[in-house]
């Protein structure tokens, strides 16, 4: 096979994958309903779990869909026709919750504040003591908006106080940042091939308690995101009610096979190790970040844009893109930032050979001392 160019994407997904993910796609064609492929999508739905320590307790359900669509999915299967969410509104992301609960009239309050600030775990409390009708909490753990991981167990803890399911979109963290199913006995969590797991897009997955099946019987608001007849559906024929995204499927089995050998310690090593040369080699070029240390994932960084008037966003991106560096703009937050991932397959030379072609960059557009 010919020598695949080899793009360092720094944005959040999807990520850079390894030649062999990529390898993985170009395979026979197939009927999605052999048996042969069969095998290998239930491979994949018992490997889920294992990821996050969901051990016997819980069961994995996969979409051909977006990250979106798996989030859509757990929702609109989760919440009962007299239920009600408690949605944590810290970004982009759990505003994008709120516009789903929107559109199925789902009842729910928010806790909405400023996309950067950390969440007060006493104020979601008090929401909760002053509405007895709230039955579900929805909560990102790694807000890519801004690189916040934001406190996902205590939440957990407290929504459970009170006997209220929690939702957890972990798009971003699954596979990457230590998630344990067993401490946090989240309800729910979603996720998606193209993230930390270093896959291909194309399929979202949703990682719930099988202990719940009985009870979203019958909730689901659509028919295509139907969690309770996509998980009874496989069980009864080993396959997918719709048709899959087959090389995606080939692509993402090869993705935790190569996550197994990796491990998960491995991987988080190896994350945390770009961070940590990323993070450094922006401090030494005068780069200032949204949220303090404590605070950040280890993940993705959001940059505060410099305030010199040589400095233009789209003509840094465009300069590092065609040396194959591929940068992400911000999203809304408090303040104006650009955003810059480690996750997939990227290890510190790439991260070197950014910080390098950035600070190329700064001598081009004759910056020599950023302004903030």
């Amino acid at each position: 096979m010919e020598t695949i160019k080899r793009n360092i994407l720094l944005n959040p997904g999807p990520a850079t994958t390894s030649d062999t993910v990529k390898q993985a796609m170009v395979v026979p064609d197939i009927c999605p309903r052999e048996t042969e492929f069969c095998d290998i999508m239930n491979s994949i739905k018992l490997d889920l779990p294992k990821v996050v320590n969901g051990q016997d307790d819980y069961v994995a359900v996969l979409f051909a869909s977006s990250g979106t669509g798996g989030v859509e999915s757990a929702i609109t299967s989760a919440v009962p026709k007299d239920g009600k969410m408690l949605i944590v509104e810290n970004g982009s992301y759990g505003t994008r919750m709120c516009k789903i609960a929107e559109r199925y009239s789902i009842p729910y309050i928010s806790y909405s504040i400023a996309y950067g600030d950390y969440p007060d775990v006493k104020a979601i409390e008090l929401l909760i003591k002053n509405d007895k009708s709230i039955t579900h909490l929805a909560v990102i753990d790694h807000e890519t908006t801004t690189g916040m991981r934001n406190p996902v167990q205590a939440i957990c803890d407290l929504a459970h106080k009170y006997n209220i399911e929690v939702i957890v979109d972990c798009m971003s963290s699954y596979a990457g940042l230590e998630i344990d199913l067993q401490q946090w006995k989240a309800e729910y969590i979603i996720s998606s091939s193209n993230k930390c797991i270093q896959g291909m897009a194309g399929l979202s997955f949703v990682i719930f308690k099988k202990s719940l099946l009985d009870k979203i019987k019958g909730n689901a608001r659509s028919f295509y995101f139907d969690l309770y007849e996509q998980y009874s559906g496989f069980q009864k024929s080993g396959q997918m009610q719709f048709t899959p995204p087959v090389q995606v499927v080939y692509a993402l089995r090869k993705a935790m096979d190569e996550f197994f050998v990796e491990t998960l310690p491995g991987r988080r090593a190896r994350y945390r190790q770009n961070y940590e040369s990323l993070y450094n080699g922006l401090e030494n070029l005068g780069f200032r970040f949204l949220l303090p240390e404590a605070q950040q994932s280890g993940i993705l960084l959001a940059i505060l844009e410099p305030k010199n008037p040589e400095y233009n966003f789209d003509v840094m991106h465009d300069f590092l893109y065609h040396r194959n560096f591929t940068i992400y703009p911000g999203k809304g937050a408090k303040e104006a930032t650009f955003r810059l991932s480690v996750l997939g397959d990227l290890h510190k030379s790439d991260i070197e050979g950014f910080l390098s072609t950035l600070s190329d960059y700064l001598v081009e557009v004759r910056i020599n001392k950023l302004v903030y």
